[in-house]
């Protein structure tokens, strides 16, 4: 097992892997830029380095600091957390070439995942249903003309190399297809540095299902289960909760295994997520995220693991912790995304928090780096917090989330938490009757949030 883990990270994500090294007795390293000298995971690591100025360019993505401070430190180990360099296919190879381990899956898997389309082949020659779309990357109209009218309207333009709803364009006919294939090359290319994109059915009123996928890298792997992820805004997910509200026991396991299968094959190593689409019974796939997912707490809820301590198992050479047969479902769980947003337009909203008070209770979470006094850097994404509640079913689960909600104090910065409140107060959501497009259309309507 390693004696010290950096953490490639910031905020709460950072607090929770220092927190599963603490109870592993391994020792931690925190890593900062000059905004975050005060930030609690720079507070509770046992070492602390700081790689650099305010901008992420400057010092969570400047892979030399990242390099030089696990070599300060004798650090064994990075966790790359989620976002930043977490599914960077050259940073592994770069900690790897240093003697380094990674605690996450291969350069390999993770530049395979990366690419879109490469994903698609992949996951189609594996059995894993996928959404009909083109058989590769489009590079010119006339192309994107002749695939669309083959898979029928509406489709979606996706960049190959996109994540957050970015390079992602909808046409509903022809006549809506040249534009939205051209500002989807354009988006791609500013955001991505690569305009080539790929063309996918689109569909109608589906709900956002994913599986949680983990193998040791020696052909093992297991699913634990899925997490409903269809409450979203601009592509980004707002509210996640595990299992589905619509996805029964045999379904559970059918679209697992065949997961879990996938995965081994290729040998994958550690923590994944395969995405899709969920229409009228069917699974669509759309990409697998190579990292620990955000909404992780919800599936370690009902599963009653660890996802983060067995990342780190796994990347020691250690074996899975659990069988496929040990994996039970107990009960459900809910997280919400609180944000540091001035409502109802969702602008980005740091400054200084005057008091800050987690909820409490029975079955509740609460993942955050805040702390009364704290300062909010302009910098960086705009979560501060995660809430998750879980309770024996989902009407439990949502009255501790009522109720948690109704604890939470976070003063002095607006925050999303006012738009969960009206949440839980509409029925299609304490039904779970909604898919991908229901929170746009609710947001469009008049909210007095």
């Amino acid at each position: 097992m390693f004696n010290k883990i950096l953490i490639a990270n910031r905020g709460e994500i950072a607090l929770r892997v220092i927190r599963a090294c603490r109870e592993m007795g391994i020792g931690s390293v925190a890593v900062h830029s000059t905004a975050d000298a005060d930030a609690m995971h720079v507070r509770m690591a046992d070492e602390a380095i700081c790689i650099g100025p305010a901008p992420s360019s400057a010092s969570y993505l400047h892979v030399p600091a990242i390099i030089s401070a696990c070599e300060i430190s004798g650090a064994e180990a990075i966790h790359p957390g989620y976002g930043f360099l977490s599914e960077n296919a050259a940073f592994v190879q770069v900690v790897e070439d240093h003697g380094i381990t990674f605690i996450g899956p291969s350069a390999e898997h993770i530049r395979m995942m990366g690419d879109k389309i490469t994903a698609k082949d992949t996951m189609k020659a594996l059995g894993v249903p996928c959404v009909p779309g083109s058989a590769g990357g489009v590079a010119h109209y006339d192309t994107a003309r002749t695939v669309a009218a083959e898979i029928g309207y509406p489709v979606i333009i996706k960049a190959t190399a996109g994540g957050g709803g970015r390079g992602m364009k909808l046409a509903r006919a022809e006549s809506e297809l040249e534009t939205a294939f051209r500002t989807a090359r354009s988006e791609a290319k500013a955001a991505f540095g690569n305009d080539e994109v790929y063309i996918e059915k689109y569909l109608g009123q589906p709900r956002h299902i994913e599986i949680q996928v983990f193998g040791d890298g020696n052909g093992n792997a297991v699913h634990l289960g899925e997490r409903d992820c269809s409450l979203q805004r601009r592509h980004q997910k707002v509210l996640e909760e595990a299992p589905g509200p619509v996805i029964d026991a045999e379904t559970r396991a059918r679209i697992g295994q065949t997961c879990a299968e996938a995965v081994a094959r290729i040998g994958y190593r550690g923590a994944g997520t395969i995405e899709f689409l969920f229409e009228n019974g069917e699974f669509y796939f759309i990409e697998m995220n190579t990292r620990l997912q955000v909404e992780h707490p919800v599936t370690e809820a009902i599963f009653g693991v660890d996802l983060v301590r067995e990342q780190i198992r796994v990347a020691a050479g250690h074996p899975l912790s659990f069988t496929q047969d040990e994996l039970q479902v107990n009960g459900h769980a809910i997280e919400v995304r609180i944000n540091a947003e001035k409502l109802p337009n969702f602008t980005p909203c740091p400054g200084r928090v005057a008091t800050y008070h987690a909820p409490g209770g029975l079955g509740v979470r609460m993942d955050s780096a805040l702390y009364s006094g704290y300062t909010i850097p302009p910098y960086y994404d705009s979560l501060i917090a995660k809430l998750i509640v879980h309770g024996r079913d989902r009407p439990e689960a949502l009255a501790r989330l009522n109720r948690a909600l109704g604890e939470l104090i976070i003063d002095g910065v607006d925050s999303s938490v006012p738009l969960f409140r009206a949440l839980l107060a509409e029925p299609d959501v304490l039904t779970g009757n909604y898919d991908i497009h229901w929170l746009e259309k609710f947001l469009a309507q008049p909210q007095d949030l």
